[in-house]
């Protein structure tokens, strides 16, 4: 069957699903194969399930709206891509270190004001996700925004070649996957690769001014860029203003002033923000309606997340981990000045050979910043933390143990860690 005839399947039906069993009835199914799992096994009960179809590549697969291809993942690329080519709106795409889904967001509620916005939901930004997400896009939508993840070189940029790009946001670029990039200049090079396409299509940067980094690439590599501080010709400032849990900002635009209370945790949430705000006034949003956004928007899945419990108020910021973040986390959560205080730290996964030295750096800031009780937990924190220096479990199961038998009543607790150490686990314990 030729591509066109497959594409035209997939724009008819309800959606595309990877997964029986998240599968809506009327959707077709792509049956990718993975290192532990193959699609094709699930062909005949995605067609059972409702499927209109499904895309596989084993020859011996026969049947009513069975479609053989010579390869799943290809066809889905290149399917994207043939409604990448269809599309004359904006697309938006983000990357970075940390922050890039909650600028994601902040993005979608700031634009929303006055586009239909088709974004990335959750965190569906890598090479199966990119193409799920265009060729979700309804008809209607007036700007698509991408979020870009990547942990190898290389993948940045071959995004890129799906999505088509023609304006992008790198958050920032900090010390993290040093596993599979290498060194934090192979994690430079990788986040680059979105500066380099957009010089090289004629795209347009939207960048953080304050960055040095970010600016020092933006002047070598591209040709058209906006900073955050001036995105539209008349200056933009955007700061943050001393408050409590939550960060509060002062604005000043066109000789107004303004201050605005979000539920966001942390100064460092505080350039996630501004790339919100820069953009929607390069794309027209009415300045009120941006700070409305703003002011309404509230962080889900675990990312700086405010959740008041019966016994304690925690800032769940376990969905993913990294040095960068660890630390900036551990900055703000310092600098809180309300009741007594806990953190309770996850291993950084992915850190290759600079694991240790990167955990004992986290060990070493939780030295210098007010931060209360502590409790690590992980092989990796163990390892690296003198004896007796703080308390230190091998396992969330023996952190889990150690907390039911030990009741934390009436503080404010961080809970940071990478998402593969389940640390939300903890929190009806808390």
């Amino acid at each position: 069957m030729e591509l066109k005839d497959i594409y035209n399947i997939v724009r008819k039906s309800e959606g595309i699903c990877t997964d029986t069993r998240s599968l809506s009835k009327g959707e077709v199914f792509f049956a990718l194969k993975g290192p532990n799992h193959d699609g094709n096994r699930y062909v005949f009960d995605s067609l059972q399930k409702g499927a209109v179809a499904a895309i596989a590549d084993d020859p011996a697969l026969e049947g009513d709206n069975i479609y053989i291809v010579e390869d799943v993942y290809s066809t889905l690329r290149d399917l994207a891509v043939m409604r990448r080519s269809e599309m004359t709106v904006p697309v938006i795409a983000v990357t970075g270190t940390n922050g890039k889904t909650t600028t994601k967001e902040l993005l979608r509620s700031v634009l929303a004001k006055k586009y239909v916005v088709h974004a990335t939901e959750g965190n569906l930004n890598n090479h199966i996700g990119v193409p799920v997400t265009l060729l979700s896009a309804p008809d209607d939508s007036g700007i698509v925004i991408i979020e870009m993840g990547a942990n190898h070189q290389g993948e940045i940029a071959a995004l890129c070649e799906i999505a088509h790009p023609g304006f992008g946001i790198i958050t920032n670029i900090g010390r993290a996957h040093l596993e599979g990039f290498g060194s934090f200049g192979g994690v430079i090079a990788a986040k680059s690769e979105l500066y380099h396409y957009l010089r090289s299509s004629g795209g347009v940067a939207i960048y953080n001014d304050r960055d040095t980094l970010l600016s020092e690439l933006i002047y070598k590599i591209v040709h058209k860029a906006l900073p955050y501080s001036d995105p539209s010709g008349t200056d933009l400032i955007v700061n943050s203003v001393d408050d409590d849990i939550f960060l509060k900002v002062y604005a000043r635009f066109h000789d107004k002033e303004y201050l605005i209370s979000t539920n966001l945790f942390g100064k460092h949430n505080l350039d996630n923000v501004r790339a919100a705000m820069a953009a929607g006034v390069f794309f027209g949003v009415a300045f009120d309606d941006i700070l409305e956004a703003i002011r309404m928007y509230t962080p889900q899945n675990n990312r700086s997340q405010i959740l008041n419990t019966s016994n304690n108020m925690l800032i769940c910021d376990s969905y993913n981990a990294n040095p960068s973040s660890m630390l900036k986390a551990l900055t703000a959560f310092g600098e809180l000045s309300s009741g007594p205080k806990m953190v309770i730290l996850g291993d950084m996964l992915e850190l290759g050979e600079e694991s240790n030295d990167e955990h004992a750096r986290v060990i070493d800031a939780l030295h210098h910043h007010d931060v209360g009780d502590v409790l690590l937990c992980g092989p990796r924190f163990k390892s690296a933390v003198s004896d007796k220096e703080y308390t230190c479990f091998d396992s969330v199961k023996e952190l889990s143990e150690w907390l039911s038998s030990n009741k934390t009543v009436g503080k404010t607790i961080l809970v940071k860690g990478s998402r593969g150490m389940a640390l939300d686990k903890i929190y009806d314990l808390l």
